[in-house]
């Protein structure tokens, strides 16, 4: 290791951490953002040669063994560094330390949490601001922020905890280390497997995908690890397995928390000797593919009750990931509707249709138990089953809420019977008052306008 790109061995005992710096050493050696491992005494673990100070890398100097003698050229502490709040609450912590008030100069822009092999948070991962960048979001000479991109590859959000999903997307995606991405169902995460896929330099070869609790133990490892022929009834022939096939490329193991106990321990296997054994077969077969591993479950939480495999937990969390809820970003929701309404309106053919301010935020404030699969299927169905240019949404959200709140049901079907009487309006103007025409126009019969006239008390 050069010794502008140093490690230390102050948390080496623990294994996960171990693994996870030395991850982290892998992927961010050779990248210009700059990366640092931190423990809670502020003794640096790891830095890249990028985070170092211009002058270090030219000239031999003294190993630093703090991190604001190192990133700041202080001798003494901070008063009060933003950064030690991923110890008391492990979530990414957006930092922005770059000088006034009681923080520091050293330019800190988030702070990810590390857990070692008891799930306590013993160190953290820092990115930095670029040198030649501010903090915050870009300030145009007219005095007009830069807006945020909309998303990374098919990923779309603007709020800011996806906002650091991204950037610790970008970062690991370089590494050919595990990831384990945990999330509840909907959230995404085989598109953000493939998102990582996609910025890796293994971009060019195989994605495969296994479901891996759809299939039966003894499916599940003839569909990995392939078989020969003869193996079992039916195998009349040799076959390779999706682990051979994703060879140099990346296999996504969905549903990582369904597997059995058997099967979990020759997974393990096949991580740490890095070879596969096809069924029946006597000889064993080099892998090249990166491993990425998905659950809807708290895999810590079920290692504790013993239902999971805590030694292979460590060996597919290297790079643990956590993909949140929708209603943990409700500000994306927005955005991700006029996504889908258009995405969905070239799919099926038809103009661009409108979701009105008060139909967003209902959107916005429903619970959406489904996450942003359910978002998108709802979608699906209003331009589906709707006319005109805008979506009023009512029926279908109804189904989409199911037993949620009546009140927020309520609120709905004031929105939508606002809609539908304002679009009735239009159309008889746009008509001169004949309803026959207007009823052609709104495509409904005129029996169905009549009652809706009535309904809405429109002379």
């Amino acid at each position: 290791m050069s010794d502008p790109e140093r490690s230390s061995n102050l948390v080496s005992q623990d294994p996960i951490i171990t693994a996870r710096v030395e991850a982290i050493r892998q992927l961010a050696g050779g990248l210009s953002d700059r990366v640092a491992v931190m423990d809670r005494s502020f003794n640096v673990v790891y830095a890249n040669k990028a985070a170092w100070p211009v002058q270090e890398t030219t000239s031999a100097h003294r190993p630093h063994a703090k991190c604001y003698e190192a990133f700041a050229q202080q001798t003494d502490p901070c008063e009060a560094c933003p950064a030690t709040k991923v110890f008391e609450t492990p979530e990414v912590q957006c930092v922005s330390c770059s000088g006034g008030g009681s923080g520091t100069a050293c330019g800190m822009q988030q702070a990810f949490p590390l857990t070692d092999a008891n799930g306590s948070v013993v160190s953290m991962l820092v990115l930095f601001q670029p040198r030649s960048k501010p903090v915050h979001a870009a300030t145009a000479e007219d005095g007009h922020t830069t807006p945020l991109a909309n998303g990374l590859g098919d990923l779309i959000g603007r709020s800011p905890i996806m906002q650091q999903l991204f950037d610790m997307t970008r970062l690991v995606a370089e590494s050919s280390a595990t990831i384990l991405i945990q999330g509840e169902s909907g959230t995404g995460k085989e598109l953000l497997a493939k998102t990582i896929h996609a910025l890796s330099p293994r971009k060019d070869r195989p994605f495969v995908v296994v479901d891996c609790g759809s299939l039966p133990e003894t499916l599940l490892e003839s569909e990995l690890f392939g078989h020969v022929k003869g193996a079992f009834t039916g195998a009349v022939m040799n076959k390779r397995g999706l682990f051979d096939e994703a060879d140099g490329g990346t296999i996504f193991l969905d549903e990582i928390a369904d597997t059995t106990p058997t099967f979990q321990a020759k997974l393990l296997r096949v991580l740490q000797e890095g070879e596969i054994k096809p069924v029946g077969g006597t000889r064993t077969v080099k892998i090249h593919a990166r491993v990425i591993s998905a659950s809807n479950k708290d895999l810590t939480e079920l290692v504790k009750a013993k239902t999971f495999r805590q030694d292979l937990y460590y060996r597919l969390a290297v790079l643990p990931l956590y993909l949140p809820a929708l209603r943990e970003r409700r500000d994306d929701i927005p955005l991700l509707v006029r996504h889908f309404v258009a995405a969905s309106c070239a799919r099926h053919h038809q103009p661009v249709r409108y979701v009105e301010e008060r139909a967003l935020r209902l959107l916005r404030d429903a619970p959406w138990p489904g996450n942003v699969r359910q978002l998108q299927h709802y979608i699906e169905r209003a331009v589906v089953t709707t006319v005109g240019p805008s979506l009023p949404c009512q029926d279908l959200l109804d189904q989409a809420l199911g037993e949620e709140d009546e009140s927020l049901r309520s609120a709905s079907r004031d929105a939508v019977a606002h809609t539908e009487r304002t679009r009735i309006i239009d159309a008889l103007q746009k008509t001169a008052g004949n309803r026959l025409k207007a009823a052609k126009l709104l495509r409904i019969s005129r029996a169905s306008l009549y009652n809706k006239l009535r309904a809405y008390s429109i002379e």
